[in-house]
């Protein structure tokens, strides 16, 4: 397993901290818009990953995308995001990063209620009741039904998916967080394990399968281990996204990777009996104490425990196999 973090893309201190905990792999975002080069452009990207080779890490993913919103409302001017995907996929391929995660969630990406729950020693987590959003205004979108999306999300795999076999790129799709549908009139149609089947279904490929969001999945009442053993025996996870979480779809909240209703170690070690060698990163970590919670989810401190979690029982893993 390759041990990654969520880096912004330029160095700053968590690239430093990174090296010393020992991860050597980067899950990088799109880079700004560079004299007058566009974040999807091939120079720009290459810039980037090379500042991360420089600093001794490899861009093993990039998980940020330019706007798709039109893509999967299916709005005209989705065919022009659709080439921009396909440009920044093409660009990626020929760079050599091996993945792309993506996701699609209409609208709004992940959407909490709270970023500010006290959890273990004080410490902050974000967490999403949805009783408080049933009278929640509509979008402008309006209401967007769960057919739609379907539809659009096959359009839109028809179009990137070859890209991404004549590229070598592989397209991992994550889960809709919250798991619930709808909020804000705007359905949500990728909340369990079994839509994510579907949805990597629509377009049959090697290069197209998931982003194993632990959190999300067990927000949705999955049980993990099983979650894990059915795509890996498909060789359908890509991206690890390592987190827990306590409660359910309706109301939960975030913790701390030791605190959460998951056997955290039982995946871990399936991850090795199944040879899974991809990125994984802790994810959604606790705001800790002397912390502004100005980023929450990825403040630092949260983040040195995650790694250092990971790496433990990655260890014990490894022995167990």
């Amino acid at each position: 397993m390759q041990l990654a973090e969520f880096f912004s893309s330029e160095p700053d201190q968590l690239w430093s901290l990174a090296k010393q905990m020992g991860v050597n792999y980067a899950v990088g975002p799109l880079p700004r818009e560079l004299n007058g080069m566009k974040p999807w452009d091939y120079h720009n990207l290459l810039l980037m990953k090379q500042r991360f080779e420089n600093n001794g890490i490899v861009l093993a993913v990039i998980e940020s995308a330019p706007s798709t919103n039109l893509i999967k409302l299916g709005l005209p001017g989705r065919d022009e995001e659709i080439a921009v995907m396909q440009t920044l996929i093409t660009n990626m391929g020929a760079l050599g990063i091996p993945v792309l995660c993506y996701n699609f969630m209409a609208q709004f990406g992940w959407f909490r209620t709270s970023t500010s729950i006290r959890t273990r020693g004080e410490a902050l987590v974000s967490g999403y009741d949805h009783s408080l959003m049933k009278d929640a205004p509509l979008t402008e979108a309006g209401i967007v039904e769960e057919d739609r999306l379907w539809d659009n999300l096959k359009y839109y795999l028809e179009k990137i998916v070859p890209t991404a076999e004549k590229a070598k790129v592989k397209l991992a799709l994550h889960p809709d967080d919250p798991p619930i549908s709808p909020i804000r009139g705007v359905s949500r149609i990728l909340t369990s394990a079994n839509a994510l089947q579907r949805a990597i279904d629509l377009v049959p490929s090697e290069y197209s399968g998931i982003t194993l969001c632990q959190g999300t999945l067990a927000t949705a009442g999955e049980h993990i281990p099983s979650v894990i053993s059915h795509f890996a025996e498909q060789n359908k996870i890509f991206f690890v996204h390592f987190r827990d979480v306590k409660g359910n779809a309706e109301r939960f909240e975030e913790t701390f990777h030791d605190d959460g209703k998951t056997d955290m170690f039982a995946a871990m070690k399936l991850y090795y009996k199944y040879g899974y060698q991809g990125p994984a990163r802790p994810d959604h970590v606790p705001t800790m104490a002397g912390e502004d919670n100005k980023n929450p989810g990825y403040e630092l401190l949260g983040r040195l425990f995650g790694v250092g979690y990971m790496k433990g029982l990655m260890e014990a893993a490894a022995s167990n196999n």
